[in-house]
């Protein structure tokens, strides 16, 4: 059956390449989405400043609901400080230190502020050098600061401010005033940060009773014994003890976030990629099975079995499988990387996170490749396969006479089903609530792909009869070819019409979206100004009264963003959803407007949060009502609600009271000021004087103009994007492949008009047509199945019944759609057409 199979092969290439095309691309985006889905589980940031550590003592930076996957906390937990004099005494251990972080910002000759890798976590005690490196001290020049007037700085901050070892600097210290310091010594730890004196350093962070972190330094070949003694003390207290690539992750809270972030990402692809890979797949294989019925049905006269049509279907199928998956999963690694470059240059992921590669993705993907391969190919044949031997002769060269009704029926049953999905964002004006416009989409083109043959019949008869009797021989011949070969053209029509169904509904949901929260932001946002100071790692704590006392200033108030857990009951069960939280004080009301509809943001004191009305809604979290969360560090809290609004999208589902966070986030700082003034230019002015006499401090709109276009598109977004690229570009070169291999298994009915009296030039016209009214069919069903999904998310967000998003995105992909139809026409038709008609017929 194996050599039948290749044999069948090489007699099939120009079918075939269709299918090799569709299986090389799929490998590639399975592979990649696995490669970003592993690398999110096992990969880990470098060691960085903590090389010299043979053992980390941290606390989990992840919940663990039960029955869930993690969450990831992004602010830092952290771990009592007695645990350094009792790890301190083990046996094997030669040192133990317990590193804290604190914000801090050196400042330059000129008063600005030097960059930083994370200004927030940039102060650290002296001892913590001794975490560095393997050898204590890790000084290139100086010793240790002393006192309370010395620091010691990494070399990549000595020379971006141009200073060394004896110099006097300024620096910015957990939001206090600047104040003067003399460089005791320049640590050759780049981006490690800037080192007190040990007592100041803990005068500094305010936390005598915790670390953020112990590091134990252990004799030689001691390490492993150490860390085992060390779980067994901490056994219980849900204290995290590691060793080697795992330190890295230790020493940045967000570590985590940004691995669990590649596993949601590769979550959230995976589906769409193995859905549109198995059909294009699906597709595929349909045009090159049709193409051998002739050679399945003779094969069947002469006694093959229905089971051995099947197999050996299959079997050519994984032969041309096996020789594009090699490539295609190359690919896929180079896609990988590229797409975490994007990742990296849009800051969703830090660019030290390297990627995981191993043989598992490849794995996967052959795995799943093969065995779509096989059940494309055996579901291909089998009406072949099970019809008597004569009358699938009979049938090899026509397709059958009326479109199967199952099928069409429950091709009309997944467009209802689609077209019910698309009311959602009527309900819930949530993400989750615009992903069921690209869903309903999605499944749209899927129930067309069933219903197709029925669809193109229709068409096709319709055209037919528009036409009449005074059509051109061309016109009534591709009439006539689109209504009987209606199996053929169907799949051609529904592949084109996924391709703008998903295009229309991905990328204007993703526009859409952005417009409504932009607009919820510019409209909920009462202050012109706000005041950041992102080199700093937080405002400086005078930094409201400040403000408040400049003239012009009628409010002003602080503005933060953490990440929640909301755990809350569903269906009976617990569910905890993690997402971002606003962090607001009771007067925010003066800079803000969240369009609260119940309860007043004037009670946001102590334990208390306001809720979206979709929140409320779907949560029982109304006015009055407690409610249990996680906060950033992973400390469970019960708060009471005290507001319910309306605009969710642009501030978020949860709103924390400023009491409720103190103390749980990484930093005790104010992120930034919201201020609102009497719009006069004095005021501005004003405003803009207080920053610049003040270091690291950044004024800017506090609605930054926005028309909900792409060019102020969070990361999210521009990824999501990418993918759609990707996967239009994938779609479109498996469409030009099936619409090659399908023109060029009409050789034979070429040949057979050409010796009935038709001349190329009418055969020419002919597939013309035949492409305009494919093309045309694809677009209109598309625009038909894109239509009211889109109108529904546009009623939900916008309040009208149409999207946002780029005016050209339509024309652009009508455009390519109808180039792409008639170039993979055109061309195959011109090189069919040099062929001598009775040498095509004959070489069949």
């Amino acid at each position: 059956m194996f050599r039948l199979a290749i044999h069948m092969v090489g007699h099939r290439i120009a079918a075939l390449i269709a299918v090799a095309c569709a299986v090389l691309g799929g490998a590639a985006l399975i592979t990649a989405t696995g490669v970003l889905a592993e690398s999110g589980l096992r990969s880990h940031l470098p060691a960085g400043r903590l090389a010299g550590a043979d053992v980390v003592v941290a606390a989990d930076q992840e919940f663990h609901p039960a029955g869930e996957p993690p969450l990831a906390l992004p602010e830092r937990r952290r771990v009592p400080s007695r645990l350094v004099g009792e790890l301190a005494g083990l046996p094997g251990v030669t040192a133990a230190v317990g590193d804290i972080s604190f914000p801090a910002a050196l400042l330059d000759a000129r008063g600005r502020v030097v960059p930083a890798g994370d200004p927030q976590v940039a102060g650290h005690g002296w001892s913590s050098t001794k975490l560095v490196k393997p050898s204590a001290g890790a000084q290139l020049d100086g010793g240790a600061p002393t006192g309370s007037g010395e620091v010691a700085v990494d070399s990549a901050t000595a020379a971006a401010a141009g200073i060394e070892a004896g110099d006097s600097v300024r620096v910015v210290v957990d939001g206090r005033p600047a104040a003067g310091y003399r460089v005791s010594a320049v640590v050759d730890a780049p981006g490690a940060g800037i080192f007190f004196a040990d007592p100041t350093a803990a005068h500094l962070a305010g936390r005598a009773d915790r670390v953020d972190l112990v590091g134990l330094r252990t004799e030689p070949g001691a390490g492993q014994r150490v860390a085992a003694e060390v779980r067994t003390r901490l056994k219980g207290t849900g204290l995290l003890t590691v060793t080697g690539a795992d330190r890295g992750d230790t020493a940045a809270p967000g570590a985590g976030a940004s691995r669990s972030l590649l596993v949601l990402l590769a979550g959230s692809l995976s589906g769409i990629v193995l859905l549109i890979t198995g059909f294009v797949m699906a597709s595929a294989l349909a045009v090159s099975i049709a193409g051998q019925r002739r050679d399945l049905a003779l094969m069947r006269a002469v006694g093959a079995t229905p089971r051995q049509i099947r197999r050996l279907a299959a079997a050519q199928s994984t032969v041309v499988a096996a020789v594009a998956l090699g490539p295609g999963v190359g690919l896929g690694y180079l896609l990988a990387g590229q797409f975490r470059r994007l990742l990296a240059d849009r800051g969703v992921v830090p660019s030290e996170l390297p990627l995981t590669y191993s043989p598992l993705p490849a794995l996967a993907a052959i795995l799943l490749l093969v065995l779509a391969v096989q059940v494309s190919a055996r579901c291909s044949a089998w009406r072949t396969s099970r019809m008597p031997a004569t009358e699938a002769v009979a049938e090899s060269r026509s397709e059958p006479r009326e479109p199967s009704r199952t099928r069409t029926r429950v091709g009309v049953l997944v467009i209802v089903a689609a077209t019910a999905l698309s009311a959602l964002p009527l309900f819930s004006r949530t993400v989750i609530g615009a992903t069921a416009t690209s869903i309903a989409g999605i499944l749209g083109a899927i129930g067309l792909a069933l219903a197709g043959p029925a669809l193109v019949r229709g068409v096709g008869g319709a055209a037919a009869r528009a036409t009449g009797s005074g059509a051109s021989a061309p016109t009534w011949l591709a009439m006539a070819n689109l209504r009987s070969y209606a199996l053929r053209n169907a799949g051609i029509v529904s592949t084109l019409a996924m391709a703008v169904v998903f295009v229309l509904t991905y990328t204007l949901t993703q526009t859409t979206v952005l417009a409504a929260t932009a607009d919820d932001t510019r409209t909920g946002t009462l202050a012109q100004q706000r005041l950041t100071a992102p080199g700093l790692g937080g405002l400086p704590t005078d930094t409201l009264a400040a403000v408040r006392n400049t003239p012009g200033v009628r409010a002003a108030a602080p503005v933060g963003t953490t990440t929640v857990v909301w755990q809350y009951r569903q269906f009976g069960d617990t569910v905890s959803e993690s997402g971002p939280a606003t962090i607001l004080t009771p007067d925010a009301s003066e800079v803000l407007d969240l369009d609260v509809r119940d309860g007043s943001l004037d009670r946001l004191r102590g334990a208390t949060v306001a809720v979206s009305g979709d929140a409320a809604r779907t949560r029982s979290a109304t006015v009055g009502r407690r409610v249990s969360l996680v906060l950033g560090d992973g400390a469970r809290v019960v708060a009471e609600v005290v507001a319910v609004y309306d605009r969710g999208l642009g501030f978020g589902e949860v709103v924390l009271s400023h009491d409720l966070a103190a103390g749980h986030t990484t930093t005790t700082l104010d992120q930034s000021l919201l201020i609102r003034t009497d719009g006069t230019a004095t005021a501005r002015q004003s405003l803009t004087a207080l920053a610049a006499s003040r270091p690291g401090l950044a004024l800017q709109p506090a609605s930054l103009p926005s028309a909900g276009g792409l060019k102020d598109a969070p990361p999210e977004v521009w990824i999501n994007l990418a993918t759609i690229v990707v996967l239009l570009v994938y779609l479109l070169l498996s469409i030009a492949n099936k619409l090659v291999a399908a023109t060029a298994q009409r050789r034979v009915e070429l040949g057979a008009l050409r010796l009935n009296g038709t001349t190329p030039r009418q055969i020419r016209s002919m597939m013309r047509r035949e492409a305009a009214v494919t093309a045309a069919t694809a677009l209109v069903t598309a625009l038909l199945l894109s239509a009211l999904p889109l109108a529904l998310l546009g009623q939900g967000f916008l309040g009208r019944p149409w999207p946002a998003g780029p005016v050209w995105l339509l024309p652009g992909l009508a455009l390519t759609v109808t180039v792409t139809a008639f170039l993979t026409i055109e061309l195959p038709t011109r090189q069919a057409l040099r062929t001598a008609p009775a040498e095509a017929i004959r070489a069949h």
